[in-house]
């Protein structure tokens, strides 16, 4: 008798302890779920820095890429009334250190800087649509070669990494153009 409730007193402790795991582990993975849906990071990672603006994204939205895409073809084609994707209080700041305010600047600037060109054509290397979590903003991300032709036939290259971001109206409000010169590969 007394083996008997020994036995039952270990597989009720057992049966305890297995459903005490499971449950444990539920808890955890509604955790895990919680936290993904909110955009937090499960790591435990350490950095060398700190980000001074975010370092919560996530992939956002594919439309907010293509109309990133459409704006790039609009200044290759020279067509910028094609499409009113920027917010009246849009502001770029580009390589050289210069910023333009407002739509009608932006318009205005790159219509002029455009109008000097023979042709321009763009090739693409990636993009990719981001949603800053933690600061609930939009961005694109757009790695790409501008080929610009002069009048005189002289042509410049250039290595483009731009970032965009667009507002709760789906509209950009900030561009950031970084440019550089492609290496030459025939070494």
């Amino acid at each position: 008798m007394k083996r008997l409730l020994v036995t039952m007193c270990a597989l009720a402790l057992a049966f305890l302890a297995k459903e005490s795991v499971a449950q444990q582990k539920q808890k955890m993975k509604v955790q895990k779920v919680s936290m993904k849906e909110k955009g937090t990071h499960m790591d435990n990672m350490s950095y060398p820095y700190t980000a001074d603006y975010s370092s919560d994204f996530k992939i956002g939205n594919p439309a907010n890429s293509k109309m990133i895409l459409e704006l790039w073809k609009d200044f290759d084609d020279n067509a910028f009334d094609r499409h009113d994707y920027f917010a009246d209080t849009a502001v770029m700041f580009f390589p050289d250190g210069s910023m333009v305010k407002g739509k009608d600047s932006i318009m205005s600037a790159a219509k002029r800087f455009r109008g000097g060109l023979t042709s321009s054509t763009s090739t693409l290397d990636a993009w990719v649509p981001l949603k800053s979590v933690d600061r609930n903003e939009n961005w694109v991300a757009v790695w790409g070669t501008e080929t610009d032709t002069a009048p005189d036939g002289t042509t410049n290259k250039t290595d483009l990494h731009e970032i965009w971001r667009i507002n709760k109206d789906g509209k950009v409000d900030f561009m950031k153009q970084f440019a550089s010169k492609p290496a030459n590969m025939q070494q």
